[in-house]
Protein backbone atom coordinates (compact mmCIF):
# COMPACT_ATOMS: atom_id res chain seq x y z
CA UNK A 1 0.00 0.00 0.00
CA UNK A 2 2.90 2.45 0.73
CA UNK A 3 4.55 1.81 -2.34
CA UNK A 4 1.37 1.95 -4.18
CA UNK A 5 1.05 5.90 -3.06
CA UNK A 6 4.90 6.38 -3.34
CA UNK A 7 4.32 5.56 -7.13
CA UNK A 8 0.66 7.94 -7.05
CA UNK A 9 3.13 10.64 -5.61
CA UNK A 10 5.89 10.34 -8.39
CA UNK A 11 3.28 9.65 -11.40
CA UNK A 12 1.57 13.07 -9.95
CA UNK A 13 4.62 14.59 -9.89
CA UNK A 14 5.97 14.22 -13.75
CA UNK A 15 2.25 15.54 -14.19
CA UNK A 16 2.22 18.94 -12.40
CA UNK A 17 6.10 19.37 -13.49
CA UNK A 18 5.05 19.04 -17.22
CA UNK A 19 2.13 21.92 -16.28
CA UNK A 20 4.03 24.34 -14.05
CA UNK A 21 7.05 24.33 -16.33
CA UNK A 22 6.02 24.91 -19.54
CA UNK A 23 6.03 28.00 -21.26
CA UNK A 24 4.86 29.49 -24.48
CA UNK A 25 7.91 30.23 -27.05
CA UNK A 26 7.40 33.84 -28.81
CA UNK A 27 7.92 32.83 -32.17
CA UNK A 28 6.65 29.83 -32.63
CA UNK A 29 3.73 29.83 -30.19
CA UNK A 30 4.57 26.63 -28.84
CA UNK A 31 4.28 24.98 -25.15
CA UNK A 32 7.48 23.63 -24.10
CA UNK A 33 9.12 22.56 -20.74
CA UNK A 34 11.64 24.24 -18.48
CA UNK A 35 14.10 21.97 -17.04
CA UNK A 36 14.60 24.16 -14.41
CA UNK A 37 11.05 23.75 -13.22
CA UNK A 38 10.29 20.20 -14.22
CA UNK A 39 13.32 19.26 -12.12
CA UNK A 40 12.66 21.14 -9.16
CA UNK A 41 9.12 19.86 -9.04
CA UNK A 42 9.41 16.37 -9.85
CA UNK A 43 12.58 16.00 -7.22
CA UNK A 44 10.23 17.96 -4.65
CA UNK A 45 7.33 15.32 -5.34
CA UNK A 46 9.44 12.25 -5.20
CA UNK A 47 11.36 13.12 -2.02
CA UNK A 48 7.96 13.31 -0.63
CA UNK A 49 7.00 9.85 -2.18
CA UNK A 50 10.06 8.48 -0.45
CA UNK A 51 9.32 9.85 2.82
CA UNK A 52 5.41 8.20 2.94
CA UNK A 53 7.67 4.95 2.25
CA UNK A 54 9.35 5.60 5.23
CA UNK A 55 8.79 5.56 8.99
CA UNK A 56 6.88 3.11 11.22
CA UNK A 57 3.41 4.68 11.91
CA UNK A 58 0.90 7.16 9.65
CA UNK A 59 2.25 10.26 11.64
CA UNK A 60 6.31 9.50 11.03
CA UNK A 61 5.40 8.76 7.36
CA UNK A 62 3.72 11.80 6.86
CA UNK A 63 6.19 13.90 8.79
CA UNK A 64 8.54 12.04 6.50
CA UNK A 65 6.50 12.94 3.49
CA UNK A 66 6.12 16.66 4.18
CA UNK A 67 10.04 17.75 4.54
CA UNK A 68 11.15 14.93 2.09
CA UNK A 69 8.50 17.42 -0.45
CA UNK A 70 10.81 20.76 1.66
CA UNK A 71 8.45 21.88 4.11
CA UNK A 72 10.80 22.69 7.10
CA UNK A 73 10.27 21.36 10.25
CA UNK A 74 10.36 22.80 13.69
CA UNK A 75 13.23 22.57 16.72
CA UNK A 76 14.05 23.09 19.44
CA UNK A 77 12.48 26.01 21.43
CA UNK A 78 11.05 27.18 18.41
CA UNK A 79 8.29 24.23 18.36
CA UNK A 80 6.71 25.53 21.79
CA UNK A 81 6.65 29.25 20.72
CA UNK A 82 5.18 28.01 17.06
CA UNK A 83 2.08 26.33 18.70
CA UNK A 84 1.55 29.02 21.04
CA UNK A 85 1.12 31.31 18.22
CA UNK A 86 -1.18 28.60 16.57
CA UNK A 87 -3.65 28.34 19.62
CA UNK A 88 -4.02 31.89 20.10
CA UNK A 89 -5.00 32.19 16.89
CA UNK A 90 -7.47 29.13 17.11
CA UNK A 91 -8.66 30.72 20.30
CA UNK A 92 -9.92 34.43 18.76
CA UNK A 93 -11.12 32.55 16.01
CA UNK A 94 -12.97 29.57 18.00
CA UNK A 95 -14.81 31.90 20.14
CA UNK A 96 -18.34 31.19 20.69
CA UNK A 97 -18.76 28.67 18.56
CA UNK A 98 -19.24 25.42 20.76
CA UNK A 99 -15.84 24.11 19.51
CA UNK A 100 -13.28 23.84 22.44
CA UNK A 101 -9.59 24.66 22.61
CA UNK A 102 -7.06 22.50 24.47
CA UNK A 103 -3.67 21.99 24.95
CA UNK A 104 -1.84 18.86 25.44
CA UNK A 105 2.02 19.48 25.70
CA UNK A 106 2.96 21.05 22.26
CA UNK A 107 -0.23 19.53 20.68
CA UNK A 108 -3.60 21.37 20.72
CA UNK A 109 -6.79 19.89 20.23
CA UNK A 110 -10.13 20.89 18.73
CA UNK A 111 -13.03 19.62 20.13
CA UNK A 112 -15.77 19.85 18.11
CA UNK A 113 -19.31 18.23 19.43
CA UNK A 114 -21.36 16.30 16.98
CA UNK A 115 -24.57 18.35 17.67
CA UNK A 116 -23.00 21.18 16.17
CA UNK A 117 -21.18 19.49 13.23
CA UNK A 118 -23.93 16.89 12.20
CA UNK A 119 -26.88 15.81 11.89
CA UNK A 120 -27.99 12.70 14.18
CA UNK A 121 -27.04 9.65 12.04
CA UNK A 122 -25.16 11.63 9.36
CA UNK A 123 -22.33 12.55 8.12
CA UNK A 124 -22.89 15.21 6.18
CA UNK A 125 -21.79 18.21 8.10
CA UNK A 126 -24.05 20.78 8.82
CA UNK A 127 -24.33 24.15 6.67
CA UNK A 128 -24.19 26.65 9.21
CA UNK A 129 -20.89 24.87 10.62
CA UNK A 130 -19.20 25.63 7.39
CA UNK A 131 -18.32 28.89 8.18
CA UNK A 132 -16.39 27.26 11.75
CA UNK A 133 -14.69 25.17 9.51
CA UNK A 134 -13.44 27.96 7.16
CA UNK A 135 -11.98 29.58 10.55
CA UNK A 136 -10.04 26.77 11.35
CA UNK A 137 -8.93 26.14 7.46
CA UNK A 138 -7.52 29.83 7.74
CA UNK A 139 -5.12 29.23 10.79
CA UNK A 140 -4.63 25.53 9.54
CA UNK A 141 -2.99 27.12 6.14
CA UNK A 142 -1.29 29.87 7.77
CA UNK A 143 0.68 27.11 10.55
CA UNK A 144 1.69 24.88 8.04
CA UNK A 145 4.18 23.06 10.30
CA UNK A 146 1.13 21.43 11.73
CA UNK A 147 0.30 17.75 11.22
CA UNK A 148 -3.75 16.99 11.09
CA UNK A 149 -5.44 14.27 13.12
CA UNK A 150 -8.85 14.12 12.79
CA UNK A 151 -10.74 10.95 14.99
CA UNK A 152 -14.69 10.52 14.54
CA UNK A 153 -16.29 9.39 17.73
CA UNK A 154 -19.72 8.19 18.62
CA UNK A 155 -22.21 7.16 21.72
CA UNK A 156 -22.48 3.88 22.74
CA UNK A 157 -26.20 3.72 20.66
CA UNK A 158 -26.27 0.91 18.41
CA UNK A 159 -24.07 -1.97 16.97
CA UNK A 160 -19.87 -1.47 17.11
CA UNK A 161 -20.37 -2.05 13.56
CA UNK A 162 -22.72 1.10 12.38
CA UNK A 163 -20.73 3.41 15.24
CA UNK A 164 -17.22 2.23 13.86
CA UNK A 165 -18.33 3.54 10.19
CA UNK A 166 -20.17 6.45 11.25
CA UNK A 167 -17.39 7.68 13.24
CA UNK A 168 -15.40 7.47 10.13
CA UNK A 169 -17.28 8.83 7.66
CA UNK A 170 -18.03 11.76 9.97
CA UNK A 171 -13.45 12.29 10.35
CA UNK A 172 -13.18 11.79 6.50
CA UNK A 173 -16.13 14.73 5.63
CA UNK A 174 -14.06 16.76 8.09
CA UNK A 175 -10.64 15.79 6.40
CA UNK A 176 -12.06 16.08 2.91
CA UNK A 177 -13.57 19.60 3.41
CA UNK A 178 -9.68 20.81 4.89
CA UNK A 179 -8.29 19.51 1.61
CA UNK A 180 -10.78 20.96 -0.46
CA UNK A 181 -10.09 24.37 0.66
CA UNK A 182 -6.24 24.29 -0.36
CA UNK A 183 -4.91 22.21 3.07
CA UNK A 184 -2.31 19.65 1.88
CA UNK A 185 -3.00 15.97 1.76
CA UNK A 186 -0.25 14.63 3.15
CA UNK A 187 -0.96 16.75 6.43
CA UNK A 188 -4.10 14.80 6.96
CA UNK A 189 -5.15 11.96 8.40
CA UNK A 190 -8.95 10.57 9.35
CA UNK A 191 -9.55 7.80 11.34
CA UNK A 192 -12.94 6.75 12.89
CA UNK A 193 -12.94 5.31 16.83
CA UNK A 194 -16.48 3.80 17.16
CA UNK A 195 -17.90 4.13 20.65
CA UNK A 196 -14.41 3.11 22.01
CA UNK A 197 -13.42 6.30 23.85
CA UNK A 198 -15.87 8.06 25.53
CA UNK A 199 -15.16 11.32 27.57
CA UNK A 200 -18.44 11.03 29.58
CA UNK A 201 -21.07 8.35 30.89
CA UNK A 202 -23.43 7.20 28.09
CA UNK A 203 -25.68 6.32 30.94
CA UNK A 204 -26.67 9.56 30.02
CA UNK A 205 -28.36 11.86 27.56
CA UNK A 206 -25.74 14.73 28.29
CA UNK A 207 -23.19 11.92 28.44
CA UNK A 208 -23.66 10.68 24.87
CA UNK A 209 -23.71 14.01 23.50
CA UNK A 210 -20.37 14.79 24.43
CA UNK A 211 -19.23 11.78 23.35
CA UNK A 212 -20.67 11.93 19.93
CA UNK A 213 -18.05 14.36 18.75
CA UNK A 214 -15.15 15.07 16.21
CA UNK A 215 -11.65 15.99 17.42
CA UNK A 216 -8.68 17.71 15.38
CA UNK A 217 -5.13 16.47 16.84
CA UNK A 218 -2.67 19.30 15.71
CA UNK A 219 0.73 17.87 15.93
CA UNK A 220 4.16 19.87 15.35
CA UNK A 221 6.27 18.94 12.53
CA UNK A 222 9.66 18.07 13.92
CA UNK A 223 12.01 15.99 12.58
CA UNK A 224 12.10 13.70 15.79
Amino acid sequence: MQKYIGIRLIAGAVIIAFFCGCATDPYTGERKMSKSAAGATIGAAVGAAAGALSGKDSRQRRRNALIGAGVGALAGGGVGYYMDRQEEKLRMQLQNTGVSVTRDGDNIILNMPGNVTFNTDSADIRSNFYDVLNSVVLVLKEFDKTLIEIAGHTDSTGSDQYNQSLSERRSASVGQYFMAQGVDRMRVMTVGYGEMSPIADNATPEGRERNRRVELTLVPLTQG
